[in-house]
């Protein structure tokens, strides 16, 4: 039976990936993917609680390298609510997982956005109309910005809590590195800006690609043409996975159980 991802590393010659948990999704297989039938999801007991919802990790990646401390997505923030015949939506951890590797808020150097769905940003602000992470450089894909500067969509940013307070300091990605070790790769379709994260050591030249939100659930590697609901461009999004797949190591930050990963195993 699935479960949420705990607090767990990769460590490659002098760099660090920690997944942080924030929270958990929990939805049924049928709305998140509405393409797919039950008999697909009869495949995959081990993606699915005891009342048959697929369980969906929320958090974020902490990045340890010789250019400081990043953080890759910020989670739900500290909300729990419920979206009826949808999914339970709860959140609330990330501060409490950052503290168990003995950080605050104020030592983080960097924040990249892989896009800014609501799950994604939502310790943005500290709810006083100021940063969370007030320290730190934030970084997103300008098209991504620009797209939730002007639209309604409820799945995006909350004006007042997260774009408000960003809004005087966002970066956007450009040709170059965002953070030495980390390299942004434009992989639209779930949104309009959305972005992957290589990370590589420059010692050893190993590597784990962030997928964000290419991919929400393992069962994906195996289906590259399952569109989750709120894809912007579904034909995009299945093209981008196909492109993406094959990496050698990945972390999907919505995969239950474990984010870290082969993509060519569930």
């Amino acid at each position: 039976m699935a479960e949420p991802a705990p607090i767990s590393h990769v460590r490659f010659g002098g760099t660090t990936v920690t997944y942080l948990p924030d929270g958990v999704v929990r939805t049924d297989p049928l709305v998140a993917f509405p393409d797919t039938a039950q008999a697909d999801w009869d495949c995959y007991p081990d993606l699915l609680d005891g009342d048959g919802r697929l369980v969906v990790s929320v958090g974020s990646f902490l990045i340890r390298n010789e250019a400081g401390l990043t953080l890759i997505d910020l989670g739900l923030g500290d909300t729990h609510f419920e979206v009826p015949a949808v999914a339970t939506y709860d959140g609330g951890r990330l501060l409490t997982s950052l503290s168990a590797e003995n950080l605050s808020p104020a030592d983080i150097d960097f924040v990249l956005f892989t896009h800014l769905h609501r799950d994604h940003v939502g310790w943005a602000g500290d709810g006083t109309g100021a940063l969370t992470f007030g320290n730190a450089r934030h970084i997103v894909d300008e098209q991504e910005w620009n797209h939730w500067r002007t639209s309604g969509d409820p799945t995006g940013p909350d004006p007042e809590t997260v774009l408000a307070p960003l809004t005087p300091v966002i970066e956007f990605f450009d040709a170059r590195v965002p953070v030495p070790g980390i390299r942004a790769l434009p992989t639209p379709g779930h949104t309009p800006g959305h972005t992957s994260f290589l990370v590589t050591d420059p010692e050893t030249d190993e590597n784990v690609l962030i997928l964000g939100d290419a991919m929400h659930t393992r069962a994906q590697l195996e289906n590259l043409d399952w569109t989750f609901r709120s894809d912007h461009d579904t034909g995009l999004a299945s093209r981008q996975r196909a492109d993406l797949h094959g990496h050698p190591a990945i972390a999907g930050g919505h995969f239950s159980g474990s984010v870290f990963g082969r993509s060519g195993a569930r």
